[in-house]
């Protein structure tokens, strides 16, 4: 009789795509908590919100969200800084020698995006600070503040090459983070005052409004 040996290389393979399948299968899942979770903070806020409300808006058993979750805290976090962290990303691959005029309309024009597209994620965002930051003011008092910083310098640059007019860096972006989230965070105000105006001509109206505002506070014409 010939006995078969099993190849250490094909279980290996298979184990491997195991290892693949549960980490697809987890970030999935943890994407749909998280999503679910903006919506449930947005509406509810820390203390309003439950995890039972989180896991049947994700459409996943309770069970499966302290699975990935250790506690309704742990998700907030998770939630509050990603929105952060996705409008960073935004502007992260700034350069001096970009050219000042579009760099900047297209940071607005993708927050502009952002409010539009993705309300909640702002209206979370805008919760958490109007209760003092209570989660993740570290993370303003060391990420935001270095970002700015480091931002700061190539604006800075670009305004001492005359490219741009002198301006306070973070002024600049508090006017921008202003302008763009009140679309969001607003929006009832916005509806009251505009009536029933098509959402896509509002979006596609408002963001040339605000870029060319912006830009002509900059110098840039616009």
């Amino acid at each position: 009789m010939v006995k078969i040996l099993n190849n250490p290389m094909n279980e290996d393979s298979s184990v491997r795509s195991v290892l693949r399948g549960g980490q697809r299968i987890r970030a999935r899942n943890e994407a749909r908590l998280i999503n679910a979770a903006i919506q449930v903070f947005a509406d509810r806020g820390l203390e309003g919100a439950t995890t039972a409300r989180i896991a049947e808006t994700a459409g996943l058993p309770k069970a499966n969200l302290y699975y990935y979750f250790a506690s309704k805290e742990t998700i907030y976090r998770r939630a509050v800084l990603g929105i952060l962290e996705k409008w960073l990303d935004a502007f992260n691959a700034l350069s001096p020698d970009d050219d000042p005029a579009l760099a900047i309309a297209d940071y607005v024009r993708a927050k502009m995006t952002a409010s539009f597209n993705h309300p909640a994620e702002s209206r979370l965002f805008a919760r958490e600070l109007l209760s003092g930051a209570p989660i993740v003011k570290h993370y303003l008092e060391t990420e935001l503040r270095d970002w700015v910083a480091r931002k700061s310098v190539i604006i800075k640059a670009w305004s001492d090459k005359g490219l741009m007019a002198p301006v306070s860096p973070p002024h600049l972006f508090f006017i921008i983070w202003a302008a763009t989230q009140t679309f969001a965070d607003f929006s009832v105000q916005i509806d009251c005052v505009l009536g029933p105006e098509d959402r896509s001509s509002r979006q596609e109206i408002a963001t040339d409004e605000i870029v060319s505002f912006v830009l002509r506070a900059c110098g840039l014409g616009g």
